[in-house]
């Protein structure tokens, strides 16, 4: 298994919250991540369209996943959606997040929520801010 692979694993395990979303990762390297989901009736709001944080979550997901390849515990330090079309039940959306940027401590990230006309959902924007942290506690950790 790659290091970014391990580093996918390891922040699954632990991520709840995306296995309660019911992503299904698709793709996934340093810098990038494409995953999808299908929304369930627990994730509408009251106009029986998927509720606007359920989206900013898929792409919070697919964001961090991108950022954190490195293999550096990488946090948000800004995010910000715009919702351009609604989705209902049933409808499974893809979530494509890309790296724009890579600097020493900041990245910069695109993320596209598309429906499966691929027809643009949401787009969401974000700033990580890379940490001297690992991710995986492993070697990298104790020299450190």
């Amino acid at each position: 298994m790659g290091a970014e692979q391990k580093v996918l694993a390891a922040m699954l395990d632990q991520d709840h919250y995306s296995r309660w979303l019911g992503i299904i990762i698709d793709e996934y390297r340093v810098g990038y991540c494409r995953l999808h989901f299908t929304i369930r009736e627990e994730m509408l709001n009251g106009f029986g369209i998927v509720h606007g944080g359920v989206l900013f979550s898929a792409a919070d997901s697919a964001f961090a996943f991108a950022c954190n390849g490195q293999g550096k515990l990488t946090v948000a330090l800004d995010a910000s959606i715009s919702f351009i079309k609604s989705a209902k039940a049933g409808e499974v959306i893809t979530v494509e997040s890309k790296e724009l940027h890579s600097g020493n401590r900041t990245g910069f990230y695109d993320i596209l929520l598309t429906n499966e006309q691929n027809e643009l959902v949401a787009s969401f924007k974000g700033t990580g801010y890379r940490t001297a942290k690992p991710v995986c506690g492993d070697d990298n950790e104790k020299a450190e």
